[in-house]
């Protein structure tokens, strides 16, 4: 099999695309971080590929702008990512200028419908959430490493944040499908850049989601005791066959060694 290189310029491509993307736009408004928009004419270059390589620990210095832009993001700190360095820093800022002077930037952001959501869309939603439909692009479902407090009694997987109030939390559809589009977390992203979620699989989750944080409250541990009592109920069930049958083999067995000796 042929192994594809990337050039440098679809290096910094991709890299921004996977982890920069879920949270900033380019010339497409707010996410949950500022519009990356000419960037450059807001804020120092060296600060910038300062911030850009360990922004949370600009954060923890006490830097004025660091903290102007935790409270804009409400309280969203940025991750410092994976693989960052001074260069990439500085080839992220190029991409941004570049991609500044067109009329639309390819990363302008995610086109969502504006439409209501329906009740189709829920159930969709819902489906794909729980595993019962599966995703397009075959990736894990939701409740391998979420919750949400409508799923039922086991509840879902702990490896993720609870869902529950996620529409609310991060205020709609535009924010929420940019995260769905390009999740960036160090676990989500090995994954889902190989199976990514099809566009039309996030209007029905977002619908679903929406609907959570309208109903729902964040899972308590309930879920979890349930889970532990079901354990040790089943484990006590097969603890006490095991009993039965070894007790049965036993009395067998020594009916026929009496035998033997009579």
């Amino acid at each position: 099999m042929a192994t594809v290189t990337l050039t440098a310029q679809q290096d910094t491509d991709e890299f921004f695309k996977q982890n920069c993307t879920s949270c900033h736009t380019i010339g497409g408004g707010r996410l949950t971080g500022p519009d990356l928009k000419n960037v450059e004419k807001r804020r120092d270059r060296a600060w910038l590929i300062r911030f850009i390589q360990d922004p949370q620990a600009m954060i923890a210095s006490g830097d004025p702008e660091a903290q102007k832009l935790l409270r804009e993001a409400r309280g969203v700190v940025m991750p410092k990512v994976v693989g960052i360095t001074k260069k990439r820093a500085a080839k992220i800022l190029d991409l941004i200028a570049a991609e500044s002077k067109l009329e639309k930037s390819r990363f302008a952001g995610l086109s969502l419908s504006d439409r209501p959501f329906t009740e189709e869309d829920r159930t969709i939603g819902r489906e794909l959430f729980l595993g019962t439909r599966r995703l397009k692009g075959g990736g894990p479902p939701c409740l391998s490493c979420h919750t949400v407090n409508g799923v039922g009694g086991l509840g879902g997987g702990e490896l993720g944040p609870d869902l529950t109030d996620a529409y609310a939390r991060l205020e709609g559809r535009k924010v929420l499908g940019a995260w769905l589009a390009s999740p960036s977390t160090e676990t989500m992203a090995p994954v889902f850049k190989k199976h990514p979620i099809d566009p039309d699989e996030i209007l029905p989750l977002l619908a679903f989601l929406e609907t959570e944080s309208k109903e729902g409250t964040p899972a308590t541990t309930g879920s979890n005791i349930n889970f532990v009592l079901l354990g040790v109920v089943g484990a006590t069930a097969l603890l006490f066959l095991f009993d039965y049958f070894w007790r049965r083999r036993f009395t067998g067995v020594r009916a026929r060694l009496v035998r033997g000796q009579r």
